[in-house]
């Protein structure tokens, strides 16, 4: 029994049962323990940023910690990215790193880097364990850290020498409890109520920390029970239905109107696991100029950090939205119940009044429609987007139905998160339908990791939307820069249905609008790993749009834009 081997039982003992990595000279103790630790499935990707995406994507999907291998040196910056997104969006992760033998640490030796003190600006907490018998603590703190509070990565790196250690004197690993998430202050409750008794027309604004706090089914009833008009953002979608009437829509740069409308004009936003993005709130100074603010957080740090919180309701949101529900629906009644229905049916019917359009004229592939009917079509799938235009609309036209089944780079927006974080969300549920949708810059990215795909025949269906450049760049160097196209040209792309097919992945071909659902029905009833390449019109824009240095009711759309496009049709 070596450190290695201890590991890898300890791993099992805190319930994992798939990592993702590649094996390298300094963490290959660790690739020989788990030769005997048939509990845990190791997956060989391609490339190690691979690895730390598949684990995010894991991770996204289930709730559990997704766990990633590399060894020392580029093994482990390569890792870098993905732990960085992992941060940005709170995702639990642990990634292993090997590190060269304690020895030999300060001395330049092979593939030696000081990867403790790199990971510092992108980790909850990083550990480097200098002798075998620190082990037991680290792996215990790192897991219950990455699953604790507002969840996120943790880096464990490993000396060879560590890991070859004898460790036959170490006892079992037995994981910790996870820190209990504090309940909101009663204070703190009774401010939040006051202010929502007296607004006339409130919005309630949903983030991230919804689904990150296991409160899908408690924000639903407290939308149901208030009835306020409720608006999502890039990550909170799916915290409320689709389809559901209060729903207004995702709001910020490429949200839809009547979202950013209702909190342009709302007197009180109350803004549950939210943390006021850029992309979200537009030019800052000018967000919901006329709105108080109630905001809940399981994190105080983002409790007032970019606005001023009228009341601050930092705890638990489970039960943050079970007492505010109870008692709402106590004192919502009043004297403000006609002035808050009629703002409800004015929200509503800018829905409706500006609810997208499908019918693009012409005879090609109109992005939005096809997305939207995959969505109705695959209706209990896991959406994965990559980067880039595909991702707004995806955002903007996928009939989304739980936070969790929309996995997205949100605030790193990491090109090349896609493919691997797909292959991690099916690991997490074989009988899970798991769709990834990309486009032509981002997929070329991590486009080796086809080869996992294939190697573990994984059944997830790939859309690739290719419109031979980089979309969203190309936008805005449409509106923004006079058209001065740099560097985005991508028309000299490879045959993908010949890359596909090489790699040994079922590969259709769809460029006719007409053809769209026999395209999108012969993709869905492939048996394993399948891709369908869509070409769509390399002018085609994201609607509506919010510019620079401007507020969320400033949007343009194809008609007010210096150039018109022909299949973006006004919002």
């Amino acid at each position: 029994m070596n450190g290695a081997r201890w590991l890898a039982q300890a791993l099992v003992a805190e319930g994992v049962d798939t990592l993702f990595g590649y094996p390298g000279g300094a963490i290959m103790p660790f690739y020989d323990a788990l030769y005997d630790v048939p509990e845990l499935q190791h997956v060989l990707v391609r490339h190690e940023q691979g690895a730390a995406f598949a684990a995010n994507g894991y991770a996204r999907a289930s709730g559990r910690v997704g766990v990633c291998v590399a060894t020392s040196g580029p093994g482990a910056t390569n890792l870098f990215t993905g732990i960085a997104d992992a941060l940005v969006d709170s995702v639990p992760m642990v990634a292993i790193t090997g590190q060269v033998p304690t020895g030999l640490m300060g001395t330049d030796a092979f593939q030696e880097l000081d990867v403790f003190g790199m990971s510092f600006p992108m980790v909850k907490h990083s550990f480097l364990a200098r002798s075998v018998d620190e082990l037991p603590n680290i792996v215990g703190e790192a897991f219950r850290l990455a699953r604790s509070g507002r969840p996120g990565p943790v880096l464990i790196d490993l000396p060879k020498d560590v890991q070859n250690a004898d460790a036959s004197h170490l006892p079992p690993h037995v994981p910790q409890p996870i820190d209990d998430v504090e309940a909101p202050k009663d204070a703190s409750l009774h401010e939040a109520l006051a202010l929502i008794s007296l607004a006339q027309r409130p919005v309630i604004y949903g983030g991230g920390g919804i689904a990150l706090g296991d409160a899908v089914q408690d924000f639903r009833t407290f939308v149901d029970a208030t009835q306020i008009p409720t608006v999502l953002t890039l990550k909170g979608l799916g915290a409320l239905s689709s389809k559901h009437p209060l729903n207004l829509g995702m709001l910020g740069m490429h949200g839809s109107r009547a979202a950013n409308l209702a909190v342009q004009e709302a007197d009180l936003l109350i803004v549950v696991g939210a943390r006021f993005d850029d992309r979200a709130t537009g030019k800052l100074a000018e967000f919901a100029p006329h709105a108080r603010v109630v905001h809940m957080d399981v994190d105080a740090c983002e409790i007032g950090k970019l606005r001023v919180a009228d009341a601050g309701v930092r705890g638990d949101i489970c039960t943050t939205l079970a007492k505010l529900t109870l008692a709402c629906a106590a004192h919502l009644h009043g004297r403000n119940g006609p002035a808050r229905k009629a703002w409800r049916s004015q929200c509503q019917q800018r829905a409706l009044q500006f609810a997208p359009r499908y019918d693009a004229p012409g005879a090609t592939v109109y992005a939005p429609a096809l997305l939207k009917r995959l969505s109705e079509t695959a209706a209990d799938a896991f959406v994965v987007c990559d980067v880039g235009q595909h991702q707004m609309w995806v955002a903007q036209h996928w009939q989304m139905q739980h936070p969790r089944k929309h996995l997205t780079s949100g605030a790193l927006g990491a090109m090349g998160f896609g493919l691997p974080a797909a292959i991690g969300a099916q690991l997490q549920d074989r009988t899970a339908q798991v769709i990834c949708v990309s486009g032509d810059g981002s997929i070329q990215m991590n486009i080796q990791e086809l080869a996992t795909l294939r190697r573990y025949n994984l059944p997830v269906k790939i859309v690739l939307l290719d419109n031979q450049a980089l979309g969203m760049v190309r936008q805005w160097q449409e509106l923004f820069f006079e058209q001065r196209y740099s560097e985005i040209d991508l028309s000299d792309n490879p045959d993908f249905i010949a890359l596909a097919t090489a790699f040994g992945i079922e590969a259709l071909h769809v460029d006719r609008a007409g053809d769209v659902d026999t395209a999108i029905a012969a993709l869905l009833a492939a048996k394993g790993p399948a891709l369908l390449h869509v070409a769509i019109d390399t002018t085609a824009n994201v609607w509506p749009l919010v510019p620079p240095n401007r507020n969320n009711a400033q949007m343009i759309d194809d008609a007010s834009s210096p150039k018109e496009t022909p299949h973006a049709l006004p919002a």
